[in-house]
């Protein structure tokens, strides 16, 4: 499905990389407010001067959430390697012009990250990074919001939002019962923290109707 952007969207990126310069744009939200199809609509808008480097990728591997005891509330704030994804960000804001910079992503199919997967070139000119805690004031989350050039709140109603998780949820291997629960103790819990973090953006977006 194609998504087509506001023309009012699409003049804000435009602006932001008028001046030619390597820019970070910052999407921020609840899990399912369409954050990832926010990012691919922009991408497809802009073709090979962008590249979308999801905070997902900075997951935290099962092996090690299983250790530190947070298996069942995969997607906190406190699963990612926070510290690493900031790095990254800074690494990016100074990217030499003779040098690829590589990210991970995160597959869902398999529920981990692939270190290494996104190649992102030197003269690529808009980083579009994506995920739930970007504006969020506390701990290595701090740090990220100040290397963003442009910040984007991506609201959705909330019945909408949890009936995707849902689906989600549903689409990689959770029965209904699980999924909701999931949704109910997991994922709802971590949107009313990420609510919080809205006043920290420069725009909130919403999907047309």
């Amino acid at each position: 499905m194609t998504h087509v952007l506001p023309p009012s969207c699409l003049e804000r990126v435009d602006a932001l990389l008028a001046d030619g310069r390597r820019k970070l744009l910052g999407l921020a939200g609840a899990p399912g407010s369409g954050k990832s199809t926010l990012a691919e609509a922009l991408l497809a808008h802009l073709g090979e001067r962008a590249v979308v480097v999801p905070m997902d990728g900075y997951h935290f591997a099962n092996v090690e959430l299983a250790r530190l005891g947070r298996g069942e509330r995969k997607g906190a704030e406190d699963t990612f390697d926070a510290a690493g994804y900031v790095a990254l960000l800074a690494r990016l804001r100074e990217q030499p012009a003779d040098e690829i910079v590589y990210a991970p992503a995160f597959r869902r199919e398999i529920e981990e990250p692939i270190a290494g997967a996104i190649p992102v070139l030197p003269q690529t000119q808009l980083v579009i990074t994506e995920g739930n805690y970007l504006f969020l004031e506390r701990g290595h989350w701090a740090r990220v919001r100040p290397l963003l050039d442009a910040a984007w709140y991506v609201d959705v109603d909330d019945e909408l939002r949890r009936r995707r998780l849902v689906a989600r949820h549903m689409h990689y291997g959770r029965s209904e019962a699980a999924a909701i629960d999931w949704v109910a103790h997991t994922d709802e819990p971590n949107a009313q923290l990420i609510a919080t973090t809205r006043p920290r953006a420069d725009l909130v977006f919403r999907w047309p109707d």
